[in-house]
């Protein structure tokens, strides 16, 4: 059986990824979810990578506590270490049976060290400190720390409530700062933009000319996004495409190697393994790498070592050989392999797209015909890409007729330019996930579980595209 390129440990699922590099290897903790009833306390484990596509399961890396203690559930922070080689590790701290003043489930900041190299941690819980007065209790988590080289001081990022205000606008970045990381002092929020519920596993760091903010939206939207200024104090400027990646892609963070910055996060799986069942919080690890274009602004794509991983050419053949130009100027055209594919692969195709075509874009896992598949399609009049199915299925019934204006997969769509030209477009598909990439800019990541394997095809819509080139590859374990 070939080996998965995204991980998942045997006996759960990926929560929160709290990633860390170590001499080249990249040492990823995580909350460790278990979907059982009553729930047993969340740890966070550990895995470790050289190259992004083989990892290691270390099992637990810090216990949580008992169920009377602050930390019965282990829950998001960061990983530092300080002059003398030691490492400081932050974390949220909560237990549903505490309360804060307020009535809240309490959250905590607390603190562990290693002397090893990180290969155990002793817990100091007389370091643990609350939201002081103006904060809500129960929204006082995530804690990111920085070295800020101008002031000699360590900051904390928090992700946090005010007390007061719109219910569902008091989120902001509070902070705190250190001379020493024991001892913290509360002092002006780092980022309070009025504007969400709260802003989830903040982390701020500096790449050339340019800092980067980066946080989890949860609002209304669910996804991971990103601010840009010349000094980690601001002002920041909202980029014209600000998000990672679409809704199934979340809480994701951030490390360095050898000058390349990638982002770790989690694709959210959905109840009862179906393409409509609602989303999951956790789900299967996955990496992007973030490249800067010349203005600064992040592009995001694979990582090269996941695209070569895939060596192992898969021959494709169409009804005519490339280039092959689909011309449908009022209607629909679509070319089909003869080949179905392996459930797990890679593939890059080069898309000429003709002015004014509505749409375009890749069929995956396709009936013969074309008439059911999960789609990858590309909107130039809208500015975007979107993943789609067909049929589309609410609570298991087929509906041929889907009630209401429901033009695609919700949640699933990232804008981006598609001028007239040439634009590749790029997928890993493996098992039920799927993460597609245009012009290495753009990332949308999705689930596909109920059309188990099945062909490729090329389609237009009401336009004209011209298949220059199409390589699909599969990995070959040893």
């Amino acid at each position: 059986m070939t080996r998965s390129v995204f991980f998942q440990p045997a006996d759960g699922w990926v929560g929160d990824l709290i990633p860390f590099q170590k001499d080249g290897e990249f040492w990823l903790f995580y909350l460790h979810e278990v979907r059982t009833e009553p729930k047993p306390g969340t740890s966070w484990n550990l895995v470790t990578t050289k190259d992004l596509t083989q990892f290691e399961d270390h099992g637990v890396s810090l216990h949580h506590g008992g169920e009377g203690d602050a930390d019965f559930n282990a829950y998001t922070g960061s990983v530092v270490c300080d002059e003398s080689g030691i490492h400081h590790l932050f974390y949220t701290g909560q237990n549903p049976r505490h309360r804060g003043s307020d009535g809240a489930p309490l959250q905590l900041v607390m603190h562990a060290t290693s002397t090893d190299g990180m290969l155990t941690w002793v817990k100091h819980p007389e370091l643990t400190f609350g939201a002081p007065a103006g904060y809500e209790s129960g929204d006082w988590r995530d804690p990111f720390v920085f070295k800020d080289e101008a002031s000699g001081l360590w900051r904390m990022l928090l992700a946090a409530r005010h007390a007061e205000g719109p219910e569902r606008r008091r989120g902001v970045i509070a902070q705190c700062v250190s001379p020493d990381l024991m001892d913290w002092e509360h002092t002006e929020p780092f980022w309070d933009p009025r504007r969400y519920i709260t802003h989830e596993c903040p982390e701020v760091f500096a790449w050339g000319d340019w800092w980067y903010l980066v946080y989890s939206e949860f609002s209304e939207s669910f996804t991971t996004r990103y601010r840009m200024a010349k000094s980690p104090d601001g002002p920041w400027i909202v980029p014209a495409r600000d998000s990672v990646d679409g809704r199934a892609f979340y809480a994701s963070k951030t490390a360095e190697r050898d000058g390349r910055r990638f982002f770790f996060g989690w694709i959210a799986s959905k109840e009862d393994n179906r393409d409509d069942g609602a989303w999951q919080w956790a789900g299967t690890m996955s990496v992007l790498e973030a490249r800067q274009n010349g203005d600064g602004t992040l592009a995001f794509s694979f990582a090269d070592e996941l695209v070569e991983s895939f060596w192992d050419e898969i021959p494709v053949t169409f009804g005519n050989a490339l280039p092959v130009a689909l011309h449908a100027p009022d209607g629909y055209a679509v070319t089909m392999s003869d080949e179905v594919l392996p459930r797990q692969f890679y593939a890059r195709a080069v898309l000429r797209i003709e002015p004014d075509t509505t749409e375009c874009g890749l069929l995956l896992r396709s009936s013969a015909d074309g008439d059911e598949s999960y789609i990858i399609r590309l909107e130039p009049k809208r500015s975007r890409m979107v993943f789609d199915r067909w049929p589309r299925e609410i609570n298991g019934d087929a509906q041929w007729h889907v009630s209401g204006d429901v033009p695609f997969e919700i949640e699933l769509e990232r804008p981006c330019e598609l001028a007239p030209g040439e634009h590749t477009l790029e997928l890993v598909v493996d098992g039920d996930l799927c993460v597609a990439v245009v012009d290495g800019q753009v990332a949308l990541s999705a689930r596909i579980y109920e059309l188990p394997d099945g062909r490729i095809g090329v389609f237009a819509g009401e336009g004209t595209v011209t298949v220059t080139e199409l390589e699909i590859r599969k990995r070959t374990d040893n």
